[in-house]
């Protein structure tokens, strides 16, 4: 009793793959030598499919549900194992489940930049990335190609192999849809679709796979790229660069009141002559306009100095602010000063505009 309790242990009665992974696509039953009985309980749940494999070669495949299993519902089995009136005895036979349901939030991402030739920014590098879902749809194509006698197969063996599909797959639809780069966005949707549908053709009927989804989730430009694009936009921001400046000195005039001294007055004069200039131009350029003979042209704007002290350029100075910081001893004869039309920095009592105003030099201390 003891002997055939023994070998009735050796023998498999139930087979069956409680699933707890979430990424496995393909797992074998183990059978540690034992034979599989005459009679055995094959249980495939939802979501799997067990394909049975014998002397190398696939056989029978069974969808869910609750088998026994015998000759009538193992043909092919049968006939590869020469079983011309059914079995009594045990058999061996390899047992793969493969399942059949999605595995999703997989990622992909283009490996290299892609180079396009874009209608706005001429030569470009794209990259680009998203998310997929993976299923497979012929667990016989996939065993025979992918799988062969792994014990276990998971995604992770599968996803260098679809992200380089998958680059590849949009680098063309890219070049074949002619779409200039700053449109990708509003046709992420149609081109995921496209996208999908292209990788399908690829891996459907040479690896029994399919991707139930697949989504573009951002196209990126290079860094430098990205930077110009900012410059760009804060100049469309900012309009008319004139008014903007207008509404600069409008918005320090409350803190000039504040500087106080020689210096305050200067600055509130040198923006009071400013603001006037402008407006006589404004007013200028309307008669002009407006009238039929015209007026003279405005006069030239005023002369703006640049002052260099203890190796710190300040300015621009207007005619006010330069009479403030000569009065007060900050500009001397050998302080350098630039303005529009010299050639470079040169010292105040070497500029004709200036030698008057800054008068005779002190005499050497004794």
């Amino acid at each position: 009793m003891g002997l055939f309790a023994k070998l009735r242990g050796e023998l498999i009665d139930i087979i069956e793959w409680v699933d707890d992974s979430r990424h496995t696509l393909v797992w074998r039953f183990p059978r540690y030598q034992n034979e599989i009985k005459n009679g055995a309980q094959l249980i495939v749940r939802p979501g799997q499919v067990a394909v049975f494999v014998t002397q190398g070669k696939i056989a029978d495949a069974f969808e869910p549900g609750h088998y026994e299993l015998a000759t009538r519902n193992l043909p092919i089995l049968s006939t590869l194992a020469g079983w011309k009136h059914g079995f009594d005895s045990p058999f061996k036979s390899e047992v793969y489940f493969v399942s059949t349901r999605q595995v999703t939030d997989l990622k992909w991402g283009t490996q290299n930049p892609i180079m396009l030739r874009d209608p706005d920014f001429g030569p470009i590098r794209l990259r680009a990335f998203g998310t997929y879902s993976l299923k497979a749809r012929d667990p016989k194509v996939l065993l025979k190609e992918l799988v062969g006698t792994d014990g276990v197969f998971a995604t992770d063996e599968l996803e260098t192999l679809l992200r380089a599909t998958i680059g590849a797959a949009f680098a063309e639809l890219l070049a074949k849809s002619q779409i200039a780069a700053l449109d990708l966005a509003q046709n992420y949707a149609r081109l995921s679709d496209q996208l999908r549908s292209e990788v399908i053709a690829r891996i459907d009927d040479e690896y029994g796979l399919d991707l139930p989804q697949l989504a573009i989730v951002n196209v990126s430009f290079p860094e430098e790229v990205e930077k110009a694009l900012d410059a760009r936009t804060s100049m469309g921001v900012l309009g008319d660069l004139g008014r903007f400046q207008q509404y600069q000195v409008g918005k320090s005039l409350p803190e000039l009141g504040k500087a106080g001294g020689a210096a305050g007055e200067g600055m509130g004069l040198g923006v009071g002559f400013a603001m006037a200039q402008q407006m006589a131009r404004n007013f200028g350029g309307a008669a002009t306009h407006g009238g039929a003979g015209g007026g003279p042209p405005p006069p030239p704007p005023p002369a703006a100095w640049h002052v260099a002290e203890a190796g710190v350029t300040h300015g621009p100075l207007g005619a006010a602010e330069l009479e403030a910081a000569i009065g007060e001893g900050r500009v001397r004869g050998d302080t350098l000063v630039w303005t529009a039309g010299m050639a470079g920095w040169a010292p105040a009592s070497s500029v004709p505009a200036l030698a008057a105003r800054l008068g005779p030099p002190p005499p050497p201390a004794r």
